[in-house]
């Protein structure tokens, strides 16, 4: 069994769970990180972060999901 797709390049719903999780996990990095950056000064390193990672996947997710709809109907 193929992890990210079928002998006919197509794309299943284990790939299309990971994708979206592992789309979560990096938008969550990302808003952690940025969060740091813009207010680590003004709320502290700790409590930045934590809402940069609460907000990160909140930005993400739309674009996680159009991205794996649009693979999806290409595949």
């Amino acid at each position: 069994m193929a992890l990210l797709g079928t002998p006919n390049n197509e794309l299943s719903l284990l790939s299309g769970i990971l994708l979206l999780l592992l789309g979560l996990v990096t938008g969550a990095l990302g808003g952690a990180v940025g969060g740091m950056i813009v207010g680590g000064r003004a709320l502290g390193n700790e409590l930045a972060a934590m809402m940069g990672a609460f907000f990160g996947p909140v930005a993400s997710l739309p674009g996680v999901l159009i991205g794996l709809v649009i693979l999806a109907f290409l595949l």
